[in-house]
Parts: structure tokens; C-alpha cells; sequence
């Protein structure tokens, strides 16, 4: 039986137009859309080079459609070690703190239209660091352990790496006349953010202390002051917010907030004055108070910390003097969006990461809940017709989901159900000694439950960083009376080391916007930058300008900065 329902009048015209627009405007056809471009065959992993990576991550991009693109705004988020893992958990406390179950919940992005998987392993090492991960994700060239803006080399041959400059997308905005910022919870000179505008072949290389005297004699500059000299005359980024005043200062300068602390820099150079002396228009802050009067038409530069910017939950605690990564990324928004030709903006939530290395889950999924705020007020503040918005991972951690919790159990708590799949509601599930355990550990760090020279044997409160192990852990602690939701409960860890290591498994893309649909399927990293130059016309003109592309208009020879 079918039935016919007849649409009359008015508003059977309306209905027309509506279908006639939807049909006269169909989504992307990633097939009709595919270019091809040749990839040469090479021995892995001796055969690749700079200019292999760059034009084999082209091909992935442009073979999954990203030519079509046209955003006119790109926004990169980055998960500092936001793992699956951490998301699936970080989606399950938010729900519960909404009063929910938590594992329906979905956090910001997890809405966009397009996933994939990113393959995160350095050149020389199967689990990666920050430094190598972002470089791929900035240059369309994979690199080594360690790499900041530069191809695959030796971390501490300076002399190595001067001709091995790799330009990134944010420096390529620059040149095609686009604005650009950095926000981030990090110091804004640590791994992440400085891959969008340093090279230097090792990413400790932070000021001129850290630099090696052969460094020096050879040619190269620290960290800091690349970035400085980088917003000079009218150019760089307009907007820079994180953390990392000490490299900043030098040894002769207190710090503002923190009289006790002095800056590390030898060379004499305060390059918060040069900035300020180079925008005597421009805004330096250091509170978020200070950010919220910032009239939003003047370059700005924020540290608001000595060091790293605090967790969320400590920021909170104290009094929130630090601008939340949500209020940063408006703030951030607001300026850059006046720029008539369009802007590109990195966001990294930094402290996901640092937590995990510090054993602590609490401190890990609340980063990350953070971090989809920040997240969510870019989706509110952007349209999805003009700015194509990228959220992923550098890498991932060892922090694993376990047993069979029931549906709704705290997502930080103790394990109630069953090592099986007939779990009894409501009851603790035990070990074969007869002692409960949690839902989320990690497989190694400092959470091992061994005496160490910092704590004793037993469950480890946050912080913890250990020089030794003084007394293996015998068994497991009884948790029965311990409370593991705590924001200090360290997770257990099974190998006892100071600090948690990252993890090798593929990490997660998600996107939204022009250029999105290209993102799909597994992706080597450096397969990123290819989507976001490929789906934005200004950079990917600017690279044909400098004879990079190839008879489609694919940027497939890799540029000299």
C-alpha cells in the first residue's frame, strides 16, 4: 500500500524552489573531483626524501579531492597527544558532569562530516614526538624525532639542517598576504607552536642558553628569537597567546608576576621589549583581563605564564588570572577575522599531553573537555561556507580503556561489573587477588604502584616525578578506600618509569568546512598540510606563483622557504 500526499499553493512553490536549489547545489564528488599525480616507487625507508614525502602527501590529498576546496579561513586544532583513548574518555566525563550516562555525549567536533586516521611515526622512530609530528603537519614533510621546521637530519648538527628548511603553512599565509595567530596552553615557543614558524633541528632549542656554541658558530638562532624576528616589519603573526615568558627574559629580568624567577636568556636581549618597540601600536598582556581590553584591531602578544600555562582545573582553582584556550581562540578569532583577506590560526591544546606524561587522567580528559570548548566557540564564531576548521593529534598515549565497566559507571572510578561479559550491576569487579581496579590506567609512568625516592609504595598523587624506583611494586594497592576521581589520583601504571611515554597507534582527524571532504580514509600526517594548502586557493596560487605545481595546479615540488 502506498500513500500520496499533495502539496497545494504557495507552498508547494516554496517546496519546489527549496529541491531546485538543493539539486542546482550537490555536495562535493570526492571521485569527480580525484587528480592523480605520479608518486615514484622508492626503498623505505632509505629512499625518502623531502621532495618524495612532500609529493606523496600531495597525491593523498589531491586524490581525495581536496583541489576543490575554497576556503577562504583555515583553523587547525591540535590535541597535544589526544589519543582516541583520551577523546572516547574525555566524551564520557563531560556527559557525566552534564548528568548523563556520558557515552552518548559527543564532544565538539565529533558532529563535523569528515573523519579520518593520521599515521603519526617519525622518520627514525616508530613512536613519535610533538616536534617531528607538527613539522609534517605544517611542511607536507615527514621528519625526524626532535625536527622543528626542518626535513629529516641529525637533532644536533645545526650546519646539517640550514639547507633543509621546510616552509609552513602559516608562513606561507604570510607571504599570500593572509593574516595568522598561534594560541596555545604550551610555552608558545615548545614543540607545537614553534613548528609553525621556526627551524631548528632540535626543539630544546628553546633560547640562546640551550643553544650548543658550535650551534651558534654554525648559523643557528634560538627558538624565541626566530619568532621575534619573524613579526617584524608588518609581517608573522598578529596574534600570539601561551605561555613561556622565561625564554622571553633574560637572566638580569625578574619576571612580572613571579619576582623569585628570572629570565634564561645570556645574550642580553629582553625580547618582550623588542616586540613592544616593533608594535608600539600593539598590545602585550599577560592576564585575561588584559586580553578581554585588547580593542581587537592592534597586533597582540600574550605570555601569561613564566612557564607553561596552568591546567584548566588549577587556572580555575586560582582565581582564573590565565585566559581559558576558549577565551584565547575568540579573542584570537575576533582580531584575525577583521583581515578582509582571509586568516589561518592554529590552536593547540597543550596540557592534554602533559598531563598523560604525568600519569594523571583527571588533569588529561578535563584539558581535553577545555579543548572542545575552544573548539565549539570557532564553530559558533566561523561559517562552514568560508573556513575550513581541522581538528586532530600529534600522537597519541598510553592511556588505556579497560574491563567491563556498566553503562554510566564513573568514567575516573573504580570498575563495578565483571572481568567477563556477565557483570553484576553495581559490583565492584575484582583482580584474581581479589582487588578492585579502574577503568582507565596507563602502561607505563610514574603511577607505578612501587615505592620510589618521591613517594612511597601504593596508589601515586599528581605530582609525582620520580628519579628512582627504590622498591618494586609487590601486587596491587587495595583501592577499595581510595578515591580514584580525585583530580591528584595518579592512574596505575604497569612500567615504572618518571614520566608516561607516548603512544604509536594512528590518532583521529576530524573536519568541517570547505576542503573537509577530502579528509577521509588513512592518512599519512603530512598528508594534512596537503588538504589544508590544496583547499585554500590563496596558498595553494602562492606556491604555483613559485613554480610548485604541477599541470593540474597541485603544489607537488616541494617550495625553499
Amino acid at each position: 500500500m502506498t500513500t500520496s500526499h499533495r502539496i497545494a499553493g504557495p507552498l508547494a512553490l516554496t517546496f519546489s524552489l527549496v529541491l531546485a536549489a538543493c539539486a542546482s547545489v550537490p555536495p562535493p564528488n570526492p571521485a569527480a573531483s580525484s587528480i592523480q599525480v605520479d608518486v615514484p616507487r622508492v626503498a623505505h625507508p632509505a629512499g625518502e626524501t623531502p621532495a618524495w614525502w612532500y609529493r606523496d602527501g600531495a597525491a593523498q590529498a589531491a586524490q581525495r579531492g581536496a583541489m576543490i576546496g575554497r576556503a577562504k579561513n583555515v583553523i587547525v586544532f591540535l590535541g597535544d597527544g589526544m589519543s582516541l583513548t583520551t577523546v572516547a574518555a574525555a566524551r564520557i566525563l563531560e556527559g557525566q558532569r552534564k548528568g548523563s550516562s556520558g557515552e552518548e555525549n559527543r564532544l565538539s567536533w565529533e558532529d563535523f562530516p569528515a573523519t579520518a586516521l593520521s599515521k603519526t611515526y617519525n622518520t627514525d622512530s616508530q613512536v613519535p614526538d610533538s616536534a617531528g609530528t607538527m613539522t609534517a603537519i605544517t611542511t607536507g614533510v615527514k621528519s625526524h624525532m626532535g625536527a622543528i621546521g626542518v626535513a629529516a637530519g641529525d637533532k644536533n648538527n645545526c650546519a646539517d639542517s640550514l639547507d633543509k628548511h621546510t616552509q609552513t603553512w602559516l608562513e606561507l599565509a604570510d607571504a599570500a598576504g593572509l593574516a595568522t595567530g598561534i594560541v596555545t596552553t604550551a610555552r608558545i615557543t615548545h614543540a607545537t607552536p614553534a613548528a609553525t614558524y621556526a627551524h631548528v633541528p632540535n626543539r630544546n632549542w628553546e633560547n640562546d642558553a640551550t643553544l650548543p656554541a658550535q650551534a651558534v658558530t654554525e648559523g643557528c638562532k634560538d627558538i624565541a628569537l626566530q619568532l621575534i624576528e619573524a613579526t617584524r616589519a608588518g609581517r608573522g603573526p598578529s596574534v600570539l597567546l601561551g605561555g613561556g615568558r622565561k625564554e622571553f627574559l633574560t637572566t638580569a629580568d625578574s619576571d612580572s608576576r613571579l619576582a623569585d624567577k628570572h629570565g634564561l636568556r645570556r645574550d642580553g636581549r629582553n625580547l618582550i621589549q623588542e616586540w613592544q618597540q616593533a608594535h608600539p601600536q600593539g598590545a602585550y598582556v599577560e592576564t585575561a583581563a588584559q586580553l578581554a581590553a585588547h580593542p581587537n584591531n592592534t597586533p597582540v602578544l600574550g605570555l601569561f605564564n613564566y612557564d607553561h600555562m596552568q591546567f584548566d582545573v588549577d587556572r580555575k582553582a586560582d582565581g582564573a588570572v590565565e585566559p581559558s584556550l576558549a577565551d584565547m581562540t575568540a579573542a584570537a578569532i575576533r582580531q584575525l577575522s577583521r583581515h578582509r583577506e582571509g586568516y589561518v590560526l592554529m590552536v593547540e591544546g597543550a596540557r592534554i599531553d602533559m598531563a598523560s606524561h604525568d600519569g594523571n587522567a583527571f588533569r588529561a580528559l578535563d584539558e581535553t573537555i577545555a579543548f572542545s570548548d575552544a573548539v565549539r566557540v570557532a564553530m559558533d564564531m566561523t561559517s562552514t561556507t568560508d573556513t575550513l576548521i581541522l581538528v586532530t593529534a600529534d600522537h597519541s598515549h598510553t592511556l588505556n580503556f579497560v574491563g567491563y565497566p556498566t553503562r554510566g559507571n564513573p568514567i575516573l572510578g573504580k570498575v563495578r561489573g565483571s572481568n567477563s561479559f556477565d557483570g553484576v550491576p553495581g559490583k565492584l569487579a575484582l583482580d584474581l587477588a581479589g582487588l578492585p581496579y579502574t577503568t582507565l590506567n596507563y602502561a607505563n609512568g610514574a603511577g607505578n604502584t612501587g615505592g620510589t625516592d618521591a613517594q612511597p609504595a601504593g596508589p601515586k598523587r599528581y605530582p609525582h616525578w620520580p628519579r628512582q624506583l627504590v622498591m618494586p611494586a609487590s601486587g596491587r594497592p587495595d583501592l577499595s578506600n581510595v578515591d580514584t576521581t580525585a583530580v591528584d589520583y595518579m592512574q596505575e601504571a604497569l612500567v615504572p618509569l618518571n614520566g608516561e611515554t607516548h603512544g604509536g597507534e594512528d590518532v583521529g582527524v576530524w573536519a568541517s568546512g570547505p576542503g573537509s571532504h577530502a579528509v577521509r580514509g588513512s592518512l599519512e600526517q603530512n598528508a594534512l598540510y596537503h588538504i589544508i594548502v590544496q583547499a585554500t586557493p590563496r596558498l595553494r596560487a602562492a606556491l604555483c606563483a613559485k613554480g610548485a605545481c604541477d599541470g593540474n595546479g597541485v603544489p607537488v615540488n616541494l617550495p625553499k622557504p
